[in-house]
């Protein structure tokens, strides 16, 4: 009575810890039908339905049985299954047991043995997805071959991001960033290097099958697995994958049903060693809605951040995305763009190629003119505000200095002077503050910034060539 008591309460130990690492649909389907025969010798005996069943442990749950078992019993644990078959064709079943001898005992340190099928055994249930004998599906792997590492322009901004995407593309399961979450704001790149890593892999690994999906196209085929009654297939479908990338993983916030399926999808991917690929617009930290087993998965490997590039990096994007199309375009009309839309690479090319367009329909040359004309309708109101990086660009252009010495510590007085002019078109064509102007150029404060303003007033009252200057730069810096 003790020893049966003893592997009873072993078995129910285990299935404490098999709750918390599988899908409440997968404890129920997989793991409660299972019942604890015996403990002998550090063998465990459980009794499964079906030699289906048998396999389907072995295949995808037989790690997780390793801790949980070895964990309750010890390191020498092994592990031993008894089938319940039905032996003949009638409606009337009458079950029998069949043990695996004591050679073929489950160590659970070896990798599964095969039991042959009874010819009088029922036939198993059948995967739509799989074709007998094969192991492989053929998967449109839905990726953009646009969005490929060729084409992603590495800037501080993305360069964790990049490097770690490079790796998995090199080695896919076989780095710590397992799962690679990318995040960060919309339009920064997440999903073109999402893309360029499964396009990597592709390239790299033919035979493996990579799939790109969107987190609502996941929950939508999930959805219609319900009302289909296929949840089975859907779940195995994904389960077949040897690198799962999906985007925009905030969407399954409040998708308790949706987050099951994934968690239960994601765990065996993962102890599988099948490379995970997620994107978010947020860290993990910072989802709302989206359980917490779940977010701890997400941090299980590397979470790395894209954030909006900088002038230079915006300039290379824009140089790479006209020299990919074998266009030319005036510098000083790349800058502008590259100047005046500073956080949203997607809008920053959507202007690009706008006024390619305009240009091209309407037959007109590309200049700074009609640059400056699209930029304003492009993005409404918004590129009224001009830059402070623009202004800075203008203003040392116009006197010819370096940037570097505007923002410096410098008395000189010709530097002061553009110094103090770049503050006043500041003032006048930004909303920002004068402490924030201020700490732009060389770090001086709002009472710098005012007395700047006064005294470029002055000036322009007084002086005509210095009113001169400000017409001039004035029209360079005019966005309507």
């Amino acid at each position: 009575m003790s020893n049966k008591k003893n592997h009873e309460t072993i078995w129910i130990n285990c299935l404490n810890v098999i709750k918390d690492n599988v899908s409440l649909q997968s404890f129920k389907t997989w793991f409660e039908p299972i019942v604890p025969i015996k403990l002998k010798d550090k063998v465990l005996t459980i009794q499964v339905p079906s030699h289906f069943f048998y396999e389907w442990l072995e295949e995808h749950y037989i790690d997780l049985l390793k801790k949980v078992i070895k964990k309750e019993i010890g390191t020498e644990a092994k592990l031993e299954y008894s089938i319940v078959m039905d032996r003949n064709s009638s409606n009337k079943k009458t079950p029998y047991t069949v043990n695996l001898p004591t050679n073929d005992k489950k160590s659970l340190s070896n990798s599964p043995v095969s039991m042959p099928l009874n010819n009088n055994d029922e036939n198993p249930i059948k995967n739509p997805f799989i074709i007998p004998g094969l192991k492989k599906v053929s998967v449109d792997s839905n990726l953009n071959p646009t969005y490929s590492f060729d084409n992603f322009v590495e800037g501080d901004c993305n360069r964790l991001a990049r490097s770690a995407g490079y790796a998995v593309a090199n080695k896919p399961g076989g780095t710590a960033f397992n799962p690679l979450l990318i995040y960060g704001g919309v339009g920064l790149g997440k999903t073109h290097l999402a893309h360029a890593i499964g396009i990597g892999i592709k390239n790299q690994f033919p035979n493996k099958t990579v799939l790109y999906v969107s987190a609502e196209m996941f929950t939508r085929q999930f959805v219609d697995s319900i009302k289909n009654n296929t949840t089975n297939d859907f779940v195995n479908f994904y389960k077949l994958m040897d690198v799962l990338i999906v985007d925009d993983v905030q969407f399954f916030a409040g998708k308790e049903k949706t987050q099951d399926a994934f968690f239960y999808i994601f765990n065996h991917l993962h102890q599988s060693g099948k490379q995970i690929v997620l994107t978010s617009d947020k860290p993990p930290v910072e989802m709302k809605g989206v359980e917490q087993r779940l977010l701890s998965r997400f941090k299980w490997g590397l979470s790395a951040d894209v954030q909006a590039p900088g002038l230079e990096t915006r300039i290379a994007i824009l140089q790479k995305k006209i020299y990919g199309n074998g266009l030319e375009l005036p510098e000083d009309v790349l800058e502008y763009l590259a100047y005046s839309i500073n956080t949203n690479i997607r809008e920053m090319e959507g202007a690009l190629t706008s006024l390619i367009a305009q240009a091209t329909l309407n037959k007109k040359a590309i200049n700074i003119e009609l640059a400056k004309k699209m930029i304003d309708k492009f993005v409404k109101n918004t590129a009224r505000e001009i830059s402070m990086d623009y202004i800075h660009k203008i203003v040392c252009d116009y006197f010819n200095l370096p940037i570097e010495l505007l923002k410096s510590k410098t008395r000189k007085r010709e530097v002061v002077q553009a110094r103090q002019i770049a503050m006043f078109f500041a003032k006048k064509m930004t909303k920002w503050s004068l402490a924030s102007i201020g700490a732009q150029c060389g770090g001086k404060d709002h009472a710098t910034v005012l007395h700047a303003c006064r005294t470029v007033n002055n000036l322009a009252e007084t002086d005509k060539q210095f009113k001169g200057y400000l017409d001039d730069l004035e029209k360079k810096l005019a966005v309507n």
